[in-house]
């Protein structure tokens, strides 16, 4: 059996979401870093702490909700490129999601970006999800 880390790490994310949660702790790897960093740049999560401790380490992510209504920033988290069948973009069929609303996270050969960013330094890569 092998398991998805970066599905994991969204279906937590959605999980402490639905049930309202402030903040929500999953275990760390580079990749979810950079996740958690595009995430926060695009001012989806409210605050980000990655905590050194044991061998793998942990990421405490503070969530966004807005202050009257309670609605969180992030509405839908969707995994896109799975270990069963990747999905990957060029540069001239980058995804607009939501109609340029929301964004699509790619792994890049120059690091883990934005839809946006991909386009403006002129990449491709594996898209790892979709946030709106």
């Amino acid at each position: 059996m092998n398991t998805d880390p970066i599905a994991d790490y969204l279906t937590r994310v959605r999980n402490a979401i639905k049930a309202n949660h402030r903040v929500v702790e999953i275990p760390a790897s580079n990749l979810k870093k950079e996740i958690t960093k595009v995430l926060f740049d695009k001012g989806y999560i409210a605050n980000y702490k990655f905590i050194e401790e044991g061998p793998q380490g942990t990421i405490k992510i503070a969530l966004k909700y807005h202050p009257i209504s309670k609605v969180p920033a992030i509405r839908t988290l969707t995994r896109v490129s799975k270990p069963g069948l990747r999905k990957y973009a060029s540069v001239d069929n980058l995804p607009r999601v939501l109609n340029g609303l929301g964004i699509a996270i790619l792994s890049t050969s120059k690091g883990v970006m934005s839809d946006k960013e991909a386009g403006v330094q002129n990449v491709g890569g594996e898209v790892l999800c979709y946030v709106y």
